[in-house]
């Protein structure tokens, strides 16, 4: 998947609120070994190293164009790898992160136990994601790829949100051994004066899977149909999009 980091940046302060958010919640503890999930270009996983003195981090990312911006620090170490090769591997974590990066990765039911079980004594998971399927520009997005000409160059790639609800992911966390759950959904809104604007922030995330798999001029067809339905969604400016993310935060015995 082509991720751009200049793309994905340009609304890099908007993506960081919810993971100072996040991390808030993470309970410090000395020498802790902290693996981040789908770390991007690693950025947030050095503002994690440095709230936590003395830990230890790994970031994983799929990305290689991610990983390539990442920064040196004697205690962050990077790998290119997928969230389900890491969780493969027979290691063990004291604190496990993901941040906007799980709802890339299917079947939640089954991955947060796969994910709690690499989980020491004690552990704590972090995770925030973007509540895909009431985001008013996922539900555009995920109409406009069911329509001709798209559909039919894209119906074998279009992403089904695996994102459950609040009420699910609570269950999930205390069915999988969780003394202690906090489960929120928070706005961040991004007040924007232009369809464009509301146009590229998802065009950095949501939208690069299906950007990857079409040729002109379908390629230029959809980006264009998609900015004016952009537009007919958010008639005036100030544009106020509502963009709501889920924060999931647990301990475990």
């Amino acid at each position: 998947m082509p991720w751009n980091p200049e793309v994905y940046n340009q609304f890099k302060e908007k993506r960081y609120e919810p993971f100072y958010d996040l991390i808030s919640h993470i309970k410090a503890k000395p020498h802790m070994r902290i693996v981040d999930l789908g770390c991007g270009t690693g950025e947030l996983t050095a503002i994690l190293a440095n709230k936590f003195a003395g830990s230890k981090v790994l970031g994983i990312d799929s990305s290689a164009e991610m990983l390539a911006k990442a920064p040196a620090q004697e205690n962050i170490s990077f790998v290119q790898r997928a969230v389900e090769e890491q969780l493969m591997i027979d290691d063990q974590w004291d604190v496990i992160a993901a941040n906007a990066s799980l709802q890339w990765v299917e079947d939640h039911p089954s991955l947060f136990p796969k994910i709690i079980s690499k989980l020491r004594p004690g552990g704590q998971l972090a995770v925030q994601m973007p509540s895909q399927q009431e985001n008013v520009l996922n539900q555009l997005l995920y109409k406009l790829v069911h329509e001709s000409p798209y559909y039919e160059v894209l119906k074998n790639d279009i992403r089904h949100s695996p994102v459950l609800s609040l009420d699910e992911y609570t269950t999930l966390l205390y069915s999988n051994g969780a003394s202690e759950v906090l489960v929120y959904q928070k706005v961040y809104p991004i007040i924007a004066q232009s369809a464009d604007t509301l146009y590229d922030f998802i065009s950095g995330s949501a939208l690069v899977p299906y950007m990857e798999k079409l040729n002109e001029p379908i390629k230029s067809a959809l980006v264009k149909e998609f900015k004016q339905r952009i537009a007919r969604q958010f008639p005036s400016a100030p544009m106020v999009y509502a963009f709501k993310r889920i924060i999931l935060v647990a301990s475990f015995p």
